[in-house]
């Protein structure tokens, strides 16, 4: 699994002009699923996240966890992340996983999350979604399971 978070002041989805899931401070994660993933997967992926110390601390310093911070994830399936763009003008999503395969675990991972105390909203598996959101910082990593078991 491959994870683009984003640390944000405030985030929104929505499909066909209807609020599907609102955070506050939180993280923005747009979640792509590839072949041959698993819930271990996720759930690895899950603990990273919700360990990452990038949330101000008293001081300013980036020292807390999202638990620890109060805040929130607004988790969006994106299996564009494993668009290969090597060769010609149109990316290959051959590594992808197909829809019926990446939806249990992408609702896998995000059981995990809220398992770790984040409470976490959804956009819609395989919509339409526009998403709004403030970054904060700007804070963006980009996390792999591959290279975390």
């Amino acid at each position: 699994m491959r994870a683009v978070v984003q640390r944000v002041k405030r985030a929104e989805v929505r499909v066909d002009g209807e609020i599907v899931g609102r955070i506050g401070l939180g993280f923005v994660i747009l979640l792509g699923v590839a072949k041959g993933d698993s819930e271990l997967s996720g759930a690895a992926l899950a603990a990273k996240i919700a360990s990452l110390r990038v949330f101000d601390d008293a001081e300013g310093k980036m020292n807390r966890s999202i638990v620890e911070a109060g805040g929130q994830a607004l988790c969006v399936s994106q299996f564009t992340l494993y668009g290969d763009c090597r060769k010609g003008r149109r990316p290959s999503y051959d590594q992808a996983a197909a829809p019926d395969k990446a939806l249990p675990l992408y609702e896998s991972f995000v059981k995990s999350l809220r398992a770790r105390g984040v409470p976490t909203e959804t956009g819609r598996f395989g919509a339409k979604m526009d998403v709004e959101l403030v970054n904060d910082g700007p804070v963006t990593l980009l996390l792999d399971s591959d290279r975390l078991l």
